[in-house]
């Protein structure tokens, strides 16, 4: 029974002590601002802790006093626990839990969410960490599909890959085509060498890409500057 009535006593007293301490900060009648303060995102506006103005709820993190109330729709509370005497204190959860803010949204201590269709996140430990919902493989060109991008799909999140026939331009249409290429090949190569030989058979060479891959390579062929003279035939020996 005595330690009951203590305990009423302790709380009649710790009324009082605040509704001295409301005395002093909240005055009668109330001067507002004409127009309410414009507030970042996620901040909703609320009473001040008199109960007066409007102001912006303090969020996750920001400090906060006696008026600076925090933004009790995300569970935020005023923690003095860490802050010296006559300071303000800090917004955080009941309990000091860990929590996250992501774009001005609070997320619980082991909370799942989506802040975007293409992106799956999990609060952990005051972090954060995503992992994509869309795949991010890449698509080499192939003769069946030369030209490969991704679009957008109405009404779908990811992006998928198409194949559509890219438009050539008329030079590059001119140009010849080889069986078995996705691509026109235009046609280069360096003028022959000098044939190897000065006379009789030998070769000359060059670079050229003219062959089925429409890859550079060495070619040579067989050249003839001039037939070889035959060496003088030897005179009889005069007696």
């Amino acid at each position: 029974m005595r330690l009951q009535v203590e305990k009423q006593l302790l709380l009649f007293s710790l009324l009082c002590a605040l509704s001295k301490v409301c005395a002093q900060l909240c005055q009668r009648p109330c001067y507002c601002p004409w127009a309410p303060p414009r507030c970042p995102r996620g901040s909703p506006l609320v009473l001040d802790g008199c109960g007066c103005c409007k102001i912006c709820a303090r969020r996750l993190g920001e400090p906060c006093d006696f008026l600076a109330v925090c933004d009790q729709s995300q569970g935020l509370v005023c923690d003095y626990s860490a802050a010296r005497a006559g300071t303000a204190g800090t917004c955080n959860f009941e309990g000091d839990e860990e929590s996250c803010e992501v774009n001005g949204h609070v997320y619980r201590d082991g909370e799942v969410f989506q802040p975007s269709c293409k992106l799956q996140c999990r609060c952990s430990d005051g972090g954060v960490t995503c992992v994509p919902l869309c795949q991010e493989d890449v698509r080499l060109p192939t003769p069946d599909c030369p030209f490969p991008r991704r679009v957008d799909v109405p009404g779908k999140c990811c992006q998928e890959w198409i194949c559509e026939p890219r438009e050539l331009p008329q030079a590059a249409a001119a140009v010849p085509r080889i069986p078995g290429l996705p691509y026109p090949c235009e046609e280069w190569s360096t003028e022959w060498s000098a044939c190897s030989a000065t006379c009789g058979m030998g070769f000359s060479s060059r670079v050229s890409n003219q062959n089925r891959h429409c890859r550079l390579e060495t070619q040579r062929r067989l050249c003839v500057v001039r037939p070889c003279q035959a060496l003088p035939r030897a005179s009889p020996a005069v007696s």
